[in-house]
């Protein structure tokens, strides 16, 4: 897959999703593996007025390269403008958010309701790729219901509005994230155009990712909610592409490192370890998934607003799993109370 100067072949990207990818998870995931990673989705109108989130949703650091930064709006002078200034943050190409569902977006006539109006997409996208000299591509949904499935002929209008590539979320807009996404129309756009099509919705495991490569043709597969809290699924992935063999999940000494490592990069950036604590709390059941009594652990983390306690708590909580006793044994032991010394009720009140 071609975009400017990147060619990556088999890529699996992060997703770009709202109050989750913001610097310090993209970080932490392209470390584990993902090719290219997506900001949150920025606000045109935000920039414009120079507005302090949303210009802070711009800051890249080195190590998330390759990146792109994602904007949305519904005045096309006023996108214009945004990715002029965003094209200053030196991604490595734009996006154009055309797939957002929910309801305060598409009221402003952005996001999925520009699937109403496909001329006036083509017209934002060949505005914004005349106006800056990065690659501008496009992520966006089938159609705005499952009667009007639009997605060839938008394809076909965007490449010839000049975009570098463009990620199909395999759902129409009035699912929102609900039923199934339906993988069959990435080969279909592949037949209308020559751009990279890049494949996302309903991908939660390395299988899947190879799957939609085998079963599409796909360019690209994009990574979004199974990513939260889990930055392994891109190594997992990777490997699984690369060498055909599944590699076991990660320990859970690795999950709870990473999940503090996660925690303290949000906290420095933020610049308000509060905030930054609560904002956290979405990343918990991702981290400590399946782990056993991980239920028990969370509802205590939930409780907490400072990192020296979550940090106190989850130490002690590797160290209790090291404990554990073997697979074949922990299934009826986890039908009993997790048991705690007075030492551990201390560090979790």
């Amino acid at each position: 897959m071609k975009i400017g100067h990147l060619d990556i072949e088999q890529g699996v990207l992060l997703a770009p999703m709202e109050d989750v990818t913001d610097s310090p998870f993209r970080r932490i995931c392209r470390r584990y593996g993902a090719d290219i990673v997506y900001t949150e989705f920025i606000s045109s109108d935000g920039l414009v007025r120079n507005a302090p989130r949303s210009f802070q949703k711009l800051h890249i650091t080195a190590d998330e390269h390759p990146i792109a930064i994602q904007i949305f709006g519904g005045d096309i002078p006023t996108m214009v403008e945004a990715a002029r200034i965003a094209a200053d943050s030196n991604p490595d190409f734009l996006d154009i958010n055309c797939g957002c569902w929910v309801k305060n977006v598409v009221a402003r006539n952005a996001g999925a309701a520009l699937l109403k109006d496909p001329p006036r997409m083509a017209a934002m996208a060949r505005a914004i790729v005349q106006t800056v000299s990065l690659p501008v591509t496009v992520k966006t949904r089938l159609g705005w219901d499952r009667s009007s499935i639009v997605i060839c002929d938008v394809a076909r209008m965007l490449e010839d509005a000049g975009i570098a590539a463009l990620a199909i979320h395999c759902r129409t807009r009035d699912m929102g994230h609900s039923g199934s996404a339906d993988w069959s129309w990435i080969p279909r756009v592949k037949e209308v155009v020559s751009i990279p099509v890049i494949l996302n919705g309903d991908v939660t495991s390395a299988r899947d990712v190879v799957r939609a490569f085998r079963e599409t043709g796909c360019d690209a597969v994009m990574i979004g909610r199974a990513a939260i809290g889990n930055p392994f699924i891109f190594r997992q992935a990777k490997t699984l592409l690369r060498t055909g063999q599944e590699e076991p999940p990660p320990t859970p000494d690795e999950r709870i490192a990473v999940c503090l490592e996660h925690l303290r990069l949000l906290i420095e950036y933020r610049g308000d370890e509060r905030r930054a604590v609560l904002e956290f709390r979405k990343f918990y059941a991702g981290y400590l998934k399946s782990l056993p009594y991980s239920a028990q652990v969370r509802r205590e983390l939930m409780t907490m607003e400072s990192y020296s306690p979550i940090e106190e708590r989850l130490l002690l909580y590797a160290a209790q799993l090291a404990q554990l006793p073997p697979e074949h044994e922990l299934e009826q032991a986890m039908d009993e109370p997790f048991e705690c010394s007075s030492e551990v009720a201390a560090c979790s009140t």
